[in-house]
C-alpha cells in the first residue's frame, strides 16, 4: 500500500499538503500573513481576505477527505487481511483440535483393549489404570 501511494505523484502530493495543514507551521504561517494582509495589504482587506479563507478552506477540506478515504481504503484492506489470516488460523485449529479428538479415541480404545484382554487372561483389571480416572 505505501509503495502504491509512493508511486502516485498526485497523492504524494496530498499527503504533503494534508500533513502541512494539520502542523503547527501552517497555523503561524496563516496568522502572520493575515496579520500583515489587514494591517498593510488593503485599506478594507475583509472582503478580499474572506474570499481567500473561503476557497482554501474548500480546497483542504477536499484534501482532508482525500486523507480520509485514503485511510478508510488502507483500513479496509487491513481488515480483509486480518480476516483471512484469522480464518486460516481458525481452520488449523480446527483441524489441530480434530486430530487431538481422534488421537484421544483411538488411546482410549487401545488402553480398554489392553485392559480387557489383561482381564481375560485372570490378571486383575485393578491393576490396570482406568483411562477415564
Amino acid at each position: 500500500m505505501q509503495k502504491e501511494r509512493a508511486e502516485d505523484v498526485q497523492l504524494r502530493i496530498a499527503d504533503w499538503i494534508t500533513r502541512f495543514a494539520g502542523s503547527m507551521w501552517f497555523v503561524y504561517l496563516h496568522v502572520v500573513v493575515f496579520a500583515v494582509w489587514m494591517i498593510w495589504a488593503e485599506k478594507s482587506p475583509w472582503p478580499t481576505l474572506t474570499l481567500i479563507v473561503s476557497l482554501e478552506a474548500i480546497f483542504l477540506s477536499t484534501f482532508v477527505m482525500i486523507g480520509q478515504n485514503r485511510q478508510a481504503e488502507f483500513t479496509r484492506k487491513k481488515a480483509d487481511h486480518d480476516y483471512e489470516a484469522q480464518e486460516l488460523e481458525l481452520r488449523h485449529n480446527t483441524q489441530l483440535t480434530e486430530l487431538v479428538h481422534t488421537l484421544t479415541v483411538e488411546i482410549h480404545k487401545a488402553v480398554n483393549a489392553v485392559a480387557a484382554g489383561e482381564a481375560e487372561n485372570g490378571e486383575s483389571a485393578e491393576q490396570v489404570p482406568n483411562p477415564t480416572t
